[in-house]
């Protein structure tokens, strides 16, 4: 049975809830459009919150449980702690994880393959909270589901703490946290210390303009790497932006990804009149699981920032 949502037939509304979760880029943002669109987002939120709250507690498992990971980044968490042969199904955006080539898909941005995931006869079923509306079938058929957020900087040691408690990793997932906050420690302290830190714009989104707000994971990797930024007034995560006020920001940079083919809309208004487009400083990460994915390999990420950064930096705005 293939669970797809049936109270929004309008697959545009569900995808914000994704925020990238299944691979989707976040540029699919960009088709949401006016205050009726975000109304039934806000909806489907506390429907999908709801039903987290109502699921039911955790069997005990198997000490090496057969898992299927609804999440991209959950995927890189469990194989990042050594539990990569206990993954049984995966979502449709998981090609570029090695490890998981060969595993069963078994559902994608807009719906979940209940029926072939019953037949994987996994003992855990892990996926975010705005997942769980398609994942009744399961709960009826005995299989224990966890939903875990990924939503900010402070959910990739959570998610990795708890992923390994459930696979039977604990000791492995303890390591990988402590390893990551050592690389983040270091690479902080190789960051350019600006005498002002430079704004950064994030596209997530051309047409129309969508943004990350400072609550977003990305603004928090913007922080991390000595930036500010430049769309921090925006109040949502994500977040549509004008370009009035784009105009106004005039970022020092601006960082997206290929899947906003941004390249094509730059010699247009509002990008043209940008500084950072008249000084070249436009960065496309071509991985942009690296900077969009909640997952271990975020410290890759945050080094591709710095890096570009750093190569934007005038002498006279290094501290001696």
């Amino acid at each position: 049975m293939l669970v797809k949502p049936a109270a929004y037939p309008d697959s545009r509304v569900h995808r914000i809830q994704w925020r990238d979760r299944a691979g989707i880029s976040p540029a699919s943002r960009a088709s949401l459009r006016g205050p009726h669109c975000m109304r039934r987002c806000a909806l489907l939120l506390l429907a999908a919150l709801a039903a987290c709250s109502a699921s039911p507690s955790l069997r005990a498992l198997p000490q090496r449980p057969r898992i299927v990971a609804l999440m991209p980044s959950f995927v890189e968490d469990l194989v990042g702690i050594g539990a990569a042969k206990q993954i049984v199904g995966v979502s449709t955006a998981t090609d570029d994880i090695a490890a998981v080539r060969s595993v069963p898909r078994v559902a994608d941005f807009a719906s979940v393959d209940a029926e072939r995931i019953v037949a994987l006869h996994p003992d855990l079923v892990v996926a975010i909270p705005a997942q769980m509306r398609f994942l009744v079938p399961l709960q009826s058929a005995g299989i224990d589901i966890e939903t875990l957020p990924d939503e900010t900087y402070a959910d990739v040691f959570s998610n990795l703490q708890r992923l390994g408690v459930l696979s039977g990793h604990g000791v492995a997932a303890a390591q990988l946290v402590k390893s990551l906050r050592a690389q983040t420690a270091r690479l902080e302290a190789s960051e350019v210390h600006w005498q002002r830190p430079p704004s950064v714009f994030v596209v997530i989104g051309t047409q129309p303009i969508w943004t990350v707000g400072n609550s977003s994971y990305i603004a928090t990797l913007l922080r991390l790497a000595g930036a500010r930024n430049a769309a921090g007034a925006l109040r949502s995560a994500y977040g549509e932006y004008s370009a009035e006020a784009l105009l106004r920001a005039q970022p020092d940079a601006i960082v997206t990804d290929p899947s906003t083919q941004l390249a094509s809309a730059l010699g247009r208004e509002p990008w043209r009149s940008l500084r950072a487009v008249r000084l070249g400083y436009v960065f496309v990460i071509k991985n942009a699981a690296l900077l969009e994915r909640p997952g271990p390999r975020y410290v890759e990420g945050l080094a591709w920032l710095i890096k570009r950064f750093r190569a934007m930096t005038p002498k006279a705005a290094r501290a001696p």
